[in-house]
């Protein structure tokens, strides 16, 4: 259907009446190889919205890439610049919307009609697999019909028993709890799933290194697994994520501090006697040092680079107040971006006494310094931001952090500046 249409399209709006032949045959086997390389078709019945828009995002930008070479390379047809945009958009739109029109009419078909189900059991039971038995059972729309949990910790059932239960029933999935089976049932719960043309899928145990997210790698032909896949690692990321943070705080800077700054810096200074930014040491890359910018919020004090605002802060001024419900005091943290850094998204920094203190107390704090810090972040608009009241607080901002560092993507930074804004003109409740 989508080869259908970046042909149709071509034909009608760019080639008009000139041999299309050469143009379909490449940008068909352009596309089909890009597809494989991009896995724009590895969408599964689990697979979230953002990531189906995630996916076809880079397949248009490397599909107009490719069309742009091939008019570079192919002169006779004429191709100009301006109308393969506009074809290459006109893709975009049509395959965007046939491909949620065939994901929502699944979930419509599995919910309406109980069609293209997968039946489930589950071997093993603890807050992990009844967490899963609830996502079966709440979320239609996946196409899951679970049928059977087994508790081998009371023994009511035998393995052999299970193995007879999945095939009585026609099971397609096993779903398995490493932390409930020994290595032996395990390895013959692999062994009855091979033999019978059963899906096995494993369910990690939290205390052990196979919950993480653990990246293949070879040396030779010995295999070396890698603790954590950080995807800002790869110099391309790096590159694009660079690139935006440079655009995007030049905007910032030139077309809202440009005249923002002087009237804040007029309130602040008709308020209070003392700087009109606030500087402050904060960690960052790697656990370097930089001053971090701010529009200054509050009273000048000592105090200022040891102690978090709190709710009722005495040394908050009005415009303080004002200023740092909506978020403006941070806008200066744009410079911080130009300079390199900060980005426009990623872990807030936090002040250096507050940072070696939960280095100390909080398992995995220092993992958030494996890249630049953000002037806003995950885990600020799930509600995470502001005062640290109790460890809570703390150690939900870190479990943020680190989802954001492991699954980082150039449309994951647009969601949260999106949600930033959004909670910026809403107002947050811990933004004191």
């Amino acid at each position: 259907m989508d080869l259908s249409v970046i042909n149709s399209i071509a034909i009608i709006y760019l080639l008009s009446e000139k041999n299309s032949i050469i143009f379909s045959i490449f940008i068909s086997m352009g596309w089909v190889l890009l597809s494989v390389y991009s896995q724009f078709y590895e969408v599964y019945r689990y697979t979230r919205p953002i990531s189906i828009l995630s996916l076809t995002v880079k397949q248009f930008i490397l599909f107009l890439l490719l069309v742009f070479a091939f008019s570079g390379l192919y002169h006779e047809l004429d191709i100009y610049p301006r109308p393969i945009v506009k074809y290459l958009l006109l893709c975009f739109l049509f395959i965007t919307i046939f491909k949620f029109a065939i994901y929502y009419l699944l979930q419509k078909y599995r919910t309406s009609f109980g069609g293209n189900y997968r039946t489930t059991v589950i071997f093993g039971l603890n807050k992990k697999t009844i967490a899963l038995d609830n996502f079966f059972n709440k979320n239609p729309e996946y196409g899951y019909s679970h049928k059977k949990t087994f508790d081998f910790k009371k023994k009511e059932h035998s393995l052999a028993e299970c193995f007879q239960y999945v095939l009585a029933e026609n099971i397609d999935e096993i779903y398995c709890s490493i932390s409930e089976l020994t290595n032996a049932q395990i390895a013959d719960t692999v062994d009855f799933a091979d033999n019978n043309l059963k899906i096995l899928k494993f369910i990690p145990d939290s205390k052990e290194i196979y919950a993480k997210r653990l990246q293949y790698e070879y040396y030779d032909y010995i295999p070396i697994l890698t603790l954590r896949n950080i995807p800002l690692e790869d110099s391309v990321n790096t590159f694009l994520k660079r690139g935006f943070d440079i655009l995007f705080s030049s905007f910032m800077i030139v077309f809202v501090l440009s005249w923002l700054t002087p009237i804040i810096a007029i309130l602040i200074k008709l308020e209070s006697k003392g700087p009109v930014f606030f500087k402050q040491s904060r960690n960052g890359f790697n656990y370097k040092e930089f001053d971090c910018f701010k529009f200054r919020s509050m009273m000048p004090n000592k105090d200022a680079h040891l102690y978090q605002a709190t709710r009722g802060d005495d040394r908050v001024t009005k415009v303080g107040k004002f200023i740092r419900k909506t978020s403006i005091d941070e806008l200066p943290q744009f410079f911080n971006v130009l300079f390199g850094d900060m980005s426009v998204v990623g872990p807030r920094p936090h002040m250096v006494s507050h940072t070696t203190m939960y280095a100390k107390r909080i398992d995995k704090f220092m993992v958030r310094h494996f890249v630049k810090p953000g002037i806003t972040g995950l885990a600020q608009t799930s509600g995470f931001r502001g005062e640290v009241e109790t460890d809570k607080d703390i150690i939900g901002r870190v479990k943020f952090d680190i989802f954001y560092i492991e699954n980082w993507s150039l449309l994951l930074d647009m969601k949260i500046i999106f949600q930033t804004f959004v909670n910026a003109v809403k107002g947050d409740d811990k933004a004191y």
